[in-house]
Order: structure tokens, then sequence, then C-alpha cells
């Protein structure tokens, strides 16, 4: 398209080109110029073509063919430019290429199934760096009658989503187009449900990448109309493999960063970018990228002039170890989650990691000591009343202190809180009190007479407090008092003590 625009024909005369020759070739722009050279000479009513256009055939003709490229599609090749960070330009051009989803690109996949066919409508979900935006090209790419349209949804507004439909709608008879919206979590309710209406009569085939849970973040609407996909965090040997494909490509690679200059990078270096970039495969290349100008800066290069990059080089690179941590996304309620676990399961070495990595990840201190208030009453309770003052006491001194000093104070908690015995009695009482109020018949009944209050002599006329019994006066006859309504005498909502020591 980009080519025959450039030739100087109109965008509908190239899309139906494009359109009208769909059988495989090994020059699409050579068969695409002859069906335009062929149909505007035979067209009574076409306007008089530029005399630069009779030469037209003879130009293409003469073309030396390009040599083979890594990106099928010329509407996906992204510009080569060293201005490129290293991690764009190493996106996999092919669905073979990319690495790390064997669950998805299996044989017998869903994927691999509809690369030869008409393409769903799908919603990339995963962390980042994981090739939601790669494999979303790659698939467009596979198929040469779509256009690929990306947008993000950080900068689109609802006018882009409609002009980018109206134009979909328009050439829908030419070529399909695959409308890919990354970020889609940021679009708003009135955002999202602006794509129904394509989606629903197939103006558009819509990709959807995001990193948070698309149960909470986009609307029921919208997710009935996709499939979602779930991406898995890069294992460290496939990192390695990136790594060790970006410094061995020369158009694309690592060598456009450094201005062409030779470069290799040593084991130690390679082991410790594949495992410090918690699978993030951005974040791998990216520091290769930094740690290659490192290397070459130093200038130790070996042999004929190539730079080596050392451990030493990734370490400065990449300054810590990346923790794909949100305090806002899943890997919040993750990691929260497995700390309640550990500590209820009363391991504490595991509910000590689990904190670490909350704290290591930015988690405000304050957050993790109310959940330790919340868990020494739901989870300890009875069994040992002293928790909850513990906790409060934890709460206390990381407001005091802050961080990085009150990190011992909530291991400390969460080791007591760890290792104490459990009961869970005080919440399931107050659970099944909840449903007793909520499932009352005709409303919940009034309190008895005689619990009620008596301050004035009209409620001691009424019979508010007659039959009261004053249990420190009364010990033992008080022992017979109810003091629940009439259709729930006897009802028992705590359990205590319990009658099999071990629920302790």
């Amino acid at each position: 398209m980009e080519e025959l625009l450039s030739m100087g024909f109109s965008e509908d005369l190239a899309s139906q080109a494009l359109a009208a020759t769909t059988t495989p070739t090994n020059s699409p722009v050579e068969a695409a110029a002859d069906w335009i050279l062929t149909h505007t000479s035979q067209s009574s009513h076409s306007p008089p073509m530029p005399s630069s256009q009779s030469s037209l055939r003879r130009f293409i003709l003469s073309k030396p063919s390009p040599p083979d490229k890594p990106y099928p599609s010329k509407r996906l090749k992204p510009s080569p430019s060293s201005l490129s960070p290293l991690s764009e330009r190493m996106r996999p051009s092919a669905i073979d290429l990319i690495l790390g989803q064997d669950h998805l690109l299996s044989p017998t996949s869903l994927l691999r199934c509809i690369t030869g066919g008409p393409l769903p409508s799908l919603l990339f979900w995963g962390p980042p760096g994981s090739g939601k935006t790669s494999l979303a090209r790659a698939l467009a790419a596979s198929l040469s009658s779509h256009r690929f349209l990306p947008l993000s949804a950080v900068t689109a507004t609802v006018v882009d989503l409609r002009r980018a439909v109206d134009e979909a709608r328009r050439s829908r008879s030419q070529i399909r187009t695959v409308l890919f919206v990354d970020e889609i979590h940021r679009f708003s309710k009135t955002q999202q449900d602006a794509l129904l209406p394509a989606i629903e009569d197939g103006s558009i085939i819509f990709f959807g990448a995001t990193t948070e849970n698309p149960s909470f973040h986009l609307t029921n609407p919208l997710l009935s109309r996709l499939r979602v996909l779930a991406l898995r965090s890069l294992e460290p040997q496939h990192v390695r493999s990136l790594l060790i494909r970006a410094v061995g490509d020369v158009e694309r690679g690592l060598r456009l960063s450094i201005n062409g200059a030779s470069v290799a990078i040593d084991d130690g270096a390679l082991e410790f970018l594949s495992l410090h970039c918690d699978g993030d495969a951005r974040v791998a290349l990216n520091s290769l990228e930094a740690s290659a100008i490192l290397a070459v800066n130093r200038s130790s290069g070996v042999g004929e002039g190539t730079s080596i990059i050392t451990t030493a080089d990734a370490k400065e690179a990449m300054q810590c170890k990346h923790l794909a941590y949100d305090r806002d996304g899943d890997e919040h309620y993750n990691l929260i989650s497995a700390l309640h676990k550990s500590m209820r399961g009363s391991d504490a070495d595991a509910a000590i990691y689990w904190l670490v990595r909350m704290l290591e990840g930015g988690e405000q201190p304050l957050y993790i000591a109310r959940r330790l208030v919340r868990f020494a009453s739901e989870d300890v309770g009875l069994a040992d009343p002293a928790a909850l003052g513990n906790a409060v006491a934890c709460y206390q001194a990381c407001h005091f202190i802050g961080m990085p000093e009150c990190d011992v104070c909530l291991a400390q908690c969460v080791a007591y809180l760890a290792l104490a015995p459990k009961s869970v009695a005080v919440y399931k009482a107050l659970n099944a009190a909840k449903r007793a109020v909520k499932e009352s018949v005709g409303g919940n009944e009034g309190v008895p007479l005689h619990l009620r209050n008596a301050p004035t002599r009209l409620m001691k006329q009424m019979g508010y407090g007659d039959g009261y019994l004053y249990p420190p006066d009364n010990p033992q006859l008080c022992k017979g008092q109810s003091y629940l309504p009439d259709s729930l005498k006897g009802r028992k909502f705590l359990q205590w003590p319990p009658l099999d020591v071990e629920q302790l």
C-alpha cells in the first residue's frame, strides 16, 4: 500500500488493486500496478494518467527485487532506525519466532488454527514484556488480506475510534481491518461501548492488550465478544534465547544501537540478564542495549575490536533486579493473598518471603499492617487474643518510623501471627449472625422488653426493663435468662470453646 501510494495512485485505487490481486506472488507491488495500468487504460471514465506512469511498468520490472526481510508484511515492518529501542526493533515478525507462550501456540491450539482462516476478536492478557503486541502483529501479518491499525488507549479518544471504524467499514469489501488497542484497560466504559457495534457486525476484527485483570477493568458486553488469551511471563531460557537473537541479528539487532561496532556477550552477563528481568523481554533487551553501550565506551575489545559485555556491565545497566509488581494491579492482590494464606498455614518462612516481595516491590507498609490487624482477629482470634494487640502495635510502629526501619516490625508481626494458634470461631459466628439478620422473615424482631432501657416513667409503665435480672447480683438465676429474640432462642453462633481441641 505504501509503495503504491508513493507512486501517485489514490488510496481507493490502490486498495482495489490489492484486493483484486490476492493470488500469491513474489511481487505483489508489480501485480497490483499491472492491474491498475490495465483497468485504468480500459476504462473510458478514468481520468488521464500522468505521463510519468507510462514508464511505470518498465520501472517496476527493472527495479531489483528486495532482499528477504524479517517482516513478511510491509504494513507491519518498523523502520530499523537506531533511534528505536532494541526491544522495538527485535519484535518477532512471525508466530514461529515468538517464545515462551507454548500453551497458546501448540500445533493444535486456537491460534494455529485461525492463522489460515477468519480471525476472531481477541484479548491478550499478560504481564508486561510477555509478547502481547508482538503476538497480535504476527497474527495479523499471517493473513495478507488484513490491514493492521494500532491505537493506544492512553492517547486515543472516542473520535479516534469512530474514525478508525468508519475507515474499516469503507474498505471492508477490499480488505479487512484488524483494530489493535493497546492498554485497553485504560478506556472508559463509554469508550469500550463505542467498540461494540463494530465488533458485533464484523466491521472490524478487534485485538486488545492489557496487563490488568479483564474481569475488573473491561465491561461485560465487551468481554462477551472477545476470546481472552492469557500470556505468561517468560522463563529464563526464553529470555536467554531472545538476548542471543538480538546479539546475532545484524540488520535489526544490537549492532545498530552502537553504530555497527562489533560486540559479544559472555555467559555470566547472559545469565544475569535472563534471571533478573522477572520474565520481561522488554526489560531484558533494553538492559542488554545499555550494557552494550557501556562495554563499547569502556573500550575493552578483544580480537578484531570486539567489545565484550560482562556481568559488571549488565549489573550497572540494570542497577537492581526488576520486580513485577503493581500496587493497583493483579500482582498486588496475588502477593497479599499469598502472605495471608502462608500465615494461615503457619508457614512463617513463606510468610516472611511474601512480605519481602511486597516491600521490595514498593508496597506501602501501612497497607500490609492493616491486613495484619484483620488477620489477627479473623484467623487467630480467641486462640490467642494478644495477637490483635501485637498487630495494632505493629501498625503504630510502622506509622511512627516508616520505611525502611519498620520492615523488621512487620516481619516480627508476620512471624508471630504465622506461629500463633489459629481459630476462626469469631469469624464464623459473625457470618452466621449476618445470615440470621439478612434472612429473617417479615423483618427483624424488636428488642425483648426485659432488655430495653427505661430512662423515663412512660417507658417503665410500658414494661421496658421488666423482668431483667442483673447478673452481678443474681449469678445463678441469670444463667437461664434469654438475650435473643423469641424466634432465635437457643440459637448458637459462637462455637467456643471448640469441641475439638485441634480446631484451635
